[in-house]
């Protein structure tokens, strides 16, 4: 007997309003990121304090994100996705007062970008998770191409979409676009429901449910014991580590160096956007080499060269 829900045959009305409420959401926190940076950048024009703020945005998901799926799946996933886009509304709405009363200071803003960061470990765990019990087994494939479509898109249209809204309304508004795209997400979460996992017949019949720790640990072990999967997520830590600080930096090279402005920067950020939806097309098309790895270190060396290019300008 399976253990997943039966889903109905109009799925596509509950997963459909879900996907568009979670998609305005994460284009508010697309802008209000960018502003926050910007911001940050007018403020301060320091490296520290740009690198500071990536740290704080990091830690999360560093922190949590081994525990998140297991605890997701332990959770009611629908309120998991309500308390965390509540809380970034909650967390928004007070910074937007503090810029209104103009008292915003640096370590508030590194507290929202902690907060914002720490409903996202948990938000999008839960989204996914709760996909593969809304949508038919044979149209999974088709919603993990939207998703992945959305992210591109979202690094397109968000930075301008940021440098924008903040030519039309001062930080606090900013801040309240945020507030309204947040509640797009969590009003059709009190009305749909959220399919939940069926318990396996192990627990069923009265057996004790593995601890978090144990399902992390089997994890781990699954990792350690595929040489060729631990070394690839080994080799990705390495350039996210290296890659990280470079990227942290682009605000302050757009703004100091080359004295654009916030659509300046709105605009380097698109045009990266452009170029990962660009590959993610090219790579669908074509497929790639025969052996995986080539692909890899072929965009590896693209990627590293292009940034060597910008670092000789």
């Amino acid at each position: 007997m399976s253990d997943k829900p039966v889903i109905p045959a109009n799925w596509k009305a509950p997963f459909f309003t879900i996907w568009t409420g979670q998609t305005f959401s994460l284009i508010g926190s697309q802008i209000v990121q960018f502003a926050l940076v910007w911001w940050l950048t007018e403020q301060t024009g320091s490296a520290t304090v740009l690198a500071t703020a990536t740290l704080v945005a990091m830690l999360p998901m560093i922190v949590f994100g081994p525990f998140a799926g297991a605890l997701v799946d332990r959770w009611n996933r629908r309120l998991v996705m309500i308390v965390a886009d509540g809380a970034v509304a909650l967390a928004s709405l007070w910074l937007a007062y503090m810029f209104w009363i103009d008292a915003v200071q640096i370590w508030q803003v590194y507290l929202i970008m902690f907060i914002r960061a720490l409903g996202g470990a948990f938000q999008w765990p839960a989204m996914q998770a709760s996909t593969t019990l809304m949508v038919p087994e044979q149209h999974l494939t088709r919603v993990a191409g939207m998703n992945q479509t959305l992210n591109g898109a979202l690094n397109i249209v968000g930075p301008p979409l940021g440098a924008l809204a903040m030519s039309l309304m001062p930080l606090s508004g900013v801040m309240m676009l945020d507030v309204g795209t947040a509640m797009l997400a969590v009003v059709p979460l009190l009305f749909v429901r959220i399919p939940q996992p069926a318990q396996s017949s192990s627990v069923i019949a009265g057996a004790p449910r593995p601890s978090l720790l144990a399902d992390v640990s089997e994890a781990v072990r699954y990792v350690r014991g595929w040489p060729g999967l631990l070394a690839l997520i080994g080799a990705a830590m390495i350039i996210k580590i290296a890659l990280t600080p470079a990227f942290a930096l682009l605000p302050l090279l757009v703004n100091q160096y080359f004295g654009g402005e916030a659509a300046q920067l709105g605009m380097l950020e698109a045009v990266f956007g452009v170029g990962v939806v660009a590959s993610g097309l090219l790579l669908s098309v074509w497929g790639g080499f025969r052996r995986r790895v080539y692909t890899l270190l072929s965009g590896l060396l693209i990627l590293s060269g292009g940034l060597l290019a910008l670092g000789l300008t």
